[in-house]
């Protein structure tokens, strides 16, 4: 056995054959069924040419067959390839095309999209076509059932030997710009967001067959609600079944805090993973009416990833529910984790910050000069993660160069994310620099400033931007989400914001929204935002 994702997978598999491996909606798979099912779609896939480093793509809402998708790619030795399912027929076609992808496993009602940019795909070659109900016209792709499929294939596994060196790749389309593909190693990527290091403990494990010993474990249960087609939702569902835990997806289309929490009741889930406030916030208003019809006896720890998540939000939580763990991780596609924070009521408060963690192992913050920040030197520097990290950017050798660089002979990678160190050696993340506001030379990281604005009791969801300003080149505008019936006033904000943050990063300017508009990992839709401040100044 290898560090190889198929290969732990598989290990699991034949230690606990009949254990649940996933939930998502009605559908239920023990890890006997789901691998078997990948193996039937491994046929296929080479039955139609399909070869080892080839990219699939999966245009799915969260679903039990995006997972096996997945399976069966890596047990081919192919590559799936995650496509974001709010892209238009634009964004579709630098996809299809940037990821040189050779089929495409999709839900039915994305078909018309995916029609409409074939034609200048001629590598794009075979369709297999997930039913919703849609109805969705279908004729001008070719698509094969996926369940036909699957019936028509061979359930044995009979794959060749696989290598650490496979690859996984994760297309990230950041805050700007298209989407670019991010290239791991499978042994890299196992060690950095898998488990093959212990984030409490900086541990690296052995050899694989001590992933495979943890199965020994009575299982926990998670449930992972962000898209699948973002990293942390595929490592909740890959570093659970690696260990042999029972996975449930949020498989709505739209996010609906009561469902979730039916969802906790109904499969004993012991781990819920959110992506800050996006989610956590709508639970916690959620939870008083849950917790009134519901037993959430079993939830034991509430993990947050990939976007602000504020203590207010965590008071909640912790009040609803006093020995709950609640934690707070930090990283990035190119970086993997980062670092982790543990949620401590009685902990001193430090106003005016972004979240501050412990960093993971291997995780550093470099100067301008590319050298270790000084614990308590107050420097800003750029979080940089050594040992293992991407091979770099899918077909894009100059981003990956500065991206991916060697310091002192050891390669780092560091995507732009703003931090300081600590005086106990903690690391405070500030934000990604290229939505960093520059007024009149001042640096404002957003999070900072909305971290301030959501504390505010009339406001329910924030995202702070910049915008041109004839005298300081940008200021501070705020994008907000008021609660019901409440419409906070500029001044009113402004007041509060000073309480939590220096005064030239206070707003300088308001825009009332009924809704935020946030990606479907949760994370702001800083470019909407932006549209939406300067629109309204005119």
């Amino acid at each position: 056995m290898e560090w190889n994702i198929a290969d732990l997978f598989e290990a699991t598999v034949d230690a606990v054959p009949d254990r649940t491996a996933l939930v998502a909606g009605a559908a239920r798979r023990t890890y006997a069924e789901l691998d078997r099912r990948a193996n039937r779609l491994a046929h296929h896939l080479a039955a139609q040419g399909v070869e080892r480093d080839q990219h699939v793509g999966i245009h799915a809402y969260n679903c039990a067959e995006f997972v096996e998708t997945m399976l069966a790619c890596y047990k081919l030795r192919a590559v799936p390839i995650n496509v974001n399912y709010r892209y238009v027929e634009q964004e579709l076609a630098y996809l299809f095309d940037n990821a040189d992808l050779v089929a495409l496993v999709h839900q039915r009602q994305f078909a018309p999209r995916i029609a409409a940019v074939r034609g200048g795909l001629p590598k794009l070659r075979h369709f297999v076509v997930l039913e919703d109900g849609s109805g969705a016209e279908l004729s001008a792709l070719d698509s094969v059932a996926y369940e036909d499929a699957l019936a028509a294939a061979s359930d044995a596994r009979d794959f060749g030997p696989r290598s650490p060196d496979d690859r996984y790749v994760l297309y990230t389309g950041g805050t700007t710009g298209m989407p670019k593909g991010v290239v791991w190693r499978h042994h890299d990527v196992i060690f950095t967001l898998g488990g093959g290091i212990d984030h409490v403990t900086g541990v690296p494990l052995e050899k694989p067959e001590a992933m495979t010993a943890k199965t020994a474990n009575p299982p926990m249960t998670s449930l992972a609600i962000a898209p699948l087609m973002h990293g942390a939702s595929q490592w909740a569902t890959l570093s659970g079944s690696f260990v042999g835990n029972k996975v449930c997806l949020y498989s709505e289309p739209h996010f609906d805090p009561a469902r979730v929490w039916e969802i906790v009741e109904r499969e004993r889930v012991n781990v819920m993973m959110v992506t800050g406030d996006a989610m956590a916030r709508p639970l916690a208003e959620e939870l008083e009416r849950a917790k009134a019809t519901r037993d959430l006896s079993s939830l034991v720890a509430l993990a947050s990833t990939a976007a602000v998540f504020t203590p207010a939000v965590k008071a909640q939580f912790k009040a609803a529910f006093p020995n709950l763990v609640i934690t707070d991780s930090v990283g990035s596609s190119e970086g993997g984790f980062n670092g982790v924070a543990m949620y401590d009521p009685n902990a001193p408060r430090r106003e005016g910050v972004g979240v501050c963690v412990r960093p993971g192992r291997d995780t550093i913050v470099l100067d301008d000069e590319l050298r270790p920040v000084a614990p308590g030197s107050g420097v800003v520097g750029r979080i940089a993660r050594g040992g293992n990290v991407p091979l770099g950017y899918y077909k894009d050798p100059k981003k990956s160069a500065e991206v991916f660089v060697e310091v002192d002979g050891r390669r780092y990678a560091i995507p732009g994310d703003f931090a300081k160190v600590e005086a106990d050696g903690t690391i405070t993340l500030l934000g990604r620099g290229n939505v960093c506001i520059n007024s009149g030379g001042e640096k404002i990281y957003p999070e900072e400033v909305e971290q301030a604005l959501k504390t505010h009791p009339d406001v329910f969801d924030a995202i702070v931007v910049g915008v041109p300003d004839e005298r300081w080149g940008q200021k501070v505008a705020a994008v907000v989400q008021p609660r019901p019936a409440k419409r906070p006033t500029l001044e009113a904000l402004v007041e509060h914001c000073r309480q939590h943050v220096a005064g030239y990063k206070v707003p300088r300017a308001l825009h009332l929204v009924e809704r935020i508009q946030r990606h479907p990992s949760g994370k702001p839709d800083y470019p909407w935002a932006r549209r939406e401040a300067e629109k309204a100044l005119g």
